[in-house]
């Protein structure tokens, strides 16, 4: 076939976008790294397969589109990093990026300049190449493990930090090896220091900036925040760089997660648009760079090649680790996970081809060699790190357990007042809400929340429901309820389903949730609107009622609670064999359970008589002035 005609730029990038979507869907389907398919598939169709993708037929465009691809994926890595989260572990991720990121680079040039007999100069350029993670690997792959918290936070803020911090590292490297008369080793490290100080502050400030703009209402036109987001990080990045060479990557990482910690509510679209752009960038990116690499390059670099990405992944990796995590807190078992997991991304296979370019310019020899290297590491770890990472996982005990915690649509007062009460159970709880005063209640309650629409599947996984005991629909719309507990039901199976309902009407009814497996939250309708009004107005308490204790009844059916004639009555959760878990409508109450019951104010005394009569007895309570669900009393 004639491949003449494929050498158009704008074709190149539109087969590119195309197939790396393509890629990345097949990926999933086939539960594969995504980025294995994309390197296959880059070289499948660029000059050494088929020939209908040819890099370099975009000239420059290529670097220009690199460099914003990334400044977007950093960008999402930097909103994705929470403050709370990383000062748990910010020694860990301290040291792993400073002290790990220099044995790194000293590990691998090391091994390069013996192993393959490369000068120093050369070798060194290679280790600050790869001393870099990176989030568009890490995060994926973190997601399909589920891994515990405390290993995900280090891993994931390893993997975009020490992308803007290598990427400076490894341009001013160049820049020295280039220049060697320019300066000494204290000035290139003045160059380090001042890139990273000058992206940093300007990329707060924007930051804060976009802050303030999402802040004034009006500022923006509805519906134009996310692009706008977009064009403020594009051109940080390109002003950061054009003032400072390379600090932009440290600019738009800072911006992120400024955006990320401090963000108004009113950016909450931006989490699905830049995870839908920046997987769009990563596809066509790998898909691009891998088919401008020729495969008789990485085949000449011969069996020492591959002898050298063995010592990165087996001694520099742990060696880096070890440094990096002393003293950190860290087990043994979390410390050999992370040092197991060390696949490169996309910052790597980009400086490494800005280098090839740097070199071919200046006519010296090496270039290409040097990527086709990184490219053979790349491949390597990423896909050793996808067919072992769960393996490793598991034989260490380092994934999260299944059957825990609880995911709540919904953080009105009730739905807080609930979460409370699982949450000082020692128990997880994820609430999922749209509205921003109820999802701003909840973070003041110590109260973990998503903001978006529970019915969309991004946010269930980001709550995780796949390991989750339960789900709860508390919403005040009855419709949404039900659609959210079928949406739970498509996702996971083993999930058990509850759901609100304010009437048992014949548009929804108690039947119909049965059909679903979902079962009536609270054993009876309930007024959500009401009742977050009462909390509101601290107009509840919540006392605690044990069912027959002075008789022989075996158990009685939570259905006997339809009998009660007032609303002010809610039996909220029963504990039994030192567990809470929420009431519903088929639920027999034992003898001895604890019941947690809200009781509206004004009804307290017919709720005692109801009860009482009813043979329960009111084993503690707490006044609506000692319940509440807007003060954090939980320990961070």
């Amino acid at each position: 076939m004639d491949t003449a005609i494929f050498n158009n730029p704008g074709l190149t990038i539109a087969l590119a976008m195309a197939m790396g979507m393509m890629a990345q869907a097949l990926a999933h389907h086939l539960r594969v790294p995504g980025i294995v398919l994309l390197l296959a598939v880059g070289v499948a169709l660029g000059p050494d397969g088929a020939g209908v993708i040819h890099p370099a037929s975009l000239g420059p465009a290529l670097n220009i589109l690199t460099g914003f691809a990334v400044a977007v994926i950093l960008f999402e890595g930097g909103i994705n990093l929470k403050f709370r989260r990383l000062r748990r572990a910010q020694r860990s991720i301290r040291q792993l990026i400073l002290i790990g990121g220099l044995v790194t680079v000293i590990g691998a040039a090391t091994a390069v300049h013996f192993i393959m007999g490369w000068p120093w100069q050369t070798a060194v350029l290679f280790g600050t190449l790869v001393m870099v993670t990176g989030p568009t690997v890490i995060n994926p792959l973190l997601k399909r493990l589920k891994v515990k918290r405390s290993v995900a936070t280090v891993l994931e803020a390893e993997g975009v930090l020490i992308d803007a911090l290598g990427a400076v590292v490894a341009i001013v490297a160049l820049e020295a090896a280039l220049s060697p008369a320019v300066g000494s080793p204290l000035v290139w490290g003045w160059h380090v220091i001042s890139r990273l100080g000058f992206g940093a502050g300007i990329g707060a400030a924007t930051g804060m900036v976009l802050l303030l703009f999402t802040r004034i209402r009006r500022l923006i036109p509805e519906g134009t925040e996310n692009v706008f987001t977009l064009a403020m990080v594009l051109a940080l990045f390109q002003c950061s760089n054009l003032i400072l060479p390379e600090s932009g990557i440290a600019a738009v990482t800072i911006a992120g997660i400024v955006v990320g910690n401090f963000s108004s509510y009113a950016l909450r679209d931006l989490l699905d648009f830049k995870e839908e752009l920046t997987v769009l960038l990563i596809g066509m990116l790998f898909v691009l760079l891998a088919a401008d690499v020729r495969l008789v390059q990485v085949v000449d670099l011969g069996w020492p090649a591959v002898g050298v990405v063995l010592v990165l992944m087996f001694l520099v990796r742990p060696a880096a680790v070890t440094a990096g995590t002393a003293f950190s807190g860290l087990s043994w078992k979390e410390k050999g996970f992370i040092a197991w997991i060390g696949p490169r991304g996309i910052v790597a296979a980009a400086v490494a081809s800005f280098f090839a370019a740097a070199f071919t310019e200046k006519g010296l020899p090496g270039g290409y060699e040097l990527r086709a290297l990184v490219f053979l590491v790349i491949t390597v770890t990423v896909v050793f790190a996808g067919l072992t990472g769960g393996l490793m996982a598991g034989f260490l005990g380092l994934r999260r357990p299944s059957q825990v915690g609880w995911v709540i649509l919904g953080a009105n007062a009730l739905a807080r007042a609930v979460a409370k009460l699982l949450k000082e159970d020692g128990q997880e709880v994820v609430c999922i809400d749209s509205n921003a005063d109820y999802c701003q209640a909840a973070e003041q309650d110590c109260t973990r929340v998503i903001y978006g629409n529970g019915l969309r599947t991004r946010y269930l996984l980001r709550a995780e429901i796949d390991i989750r005991r339960g789900a709860l629909a508390l919403t005040a719309n009855d419709e949404v309820n039900y659609l959210f507990v079928q949406k739970v039901k498509e996702e996971s199976k083993s999930v058990s389903l509850y759901a609100a309902l304010k009437t048992d009407t014949t548009s929804l009814t108690v039947k119909m949730l049965h059909k679903t497996d979902t079962a009536l939250l609270f054993a009876r309708p309930v007024d959500i609107d009401a009742w977050s009004r009462r909390f509101a107005a601290k107009q509840v308490s919540l006392q605690i009622w044990q069912y027959a204790v002075d008789s022989q009844a075996e158990a009685v059916d939570a259905s006997f609670l339809a009998q009660y004639s007032g609303s002010g009555l809610i039996c909220a959760a029963v504990r039994r064999n030192n567990k809470l878990m929420p009431v519903k409508d088929d639920h027999k109450f034992k003898p001895e359970d604890d019941v947690c019951c809200f009781v509206f104010e004004p009804e307290t005394d017919a709720v005692n008589r109801f009860l009482s009569k009813a043979g329960w007895i009111c084993m503690d309570y707490m006044d609506k002035d000692a319940f509440t669900t807007s003060v954090c009393t939980l320990a961070e």
